[in-house]
């Protein structure tokens, strides 16, 4: 696990499926549309990415996901060979 500061969106919640529930039911999402909308207006992209998660005791919480690829270098360039090879 990471060292880096887990962030809670405000106004968004996981929940354990339903005992009764059908098995297609992975969890449940609830929202509180004034409170997850002002989270909203203050991220920037056009994507953001959650992770639902479970707390060592069991309940359920939903995590913004941080993780960002790698910047490649860029590749070296090629189309100076020193070889003789005619292909």
């Amino acid at each position: 696990m990471s060292n880096e500061e887990i962030e809670f969106p405000t106004g968004l919640f996981a929940k354990a499926p339903h005992p009764n529930a059908p098995d297609f039911v992975k969890g449940k999402l609830s929202v509180k549309r004034a409170d997850f909308g002002n989270y909203l207006r203050g991220k920037e992209g056009d994507w953001l990415n959650f992770d639902i998660k479970e707390s060592k005791d069991g309940k359920w919480y939903v995590a913004l996901d941080t993780w960002q690829p790698e910047k490649e270098a860029p590749a070296p360039k090629t189309d100076d060979f020193d070889d003789d090879v005619p292909f």
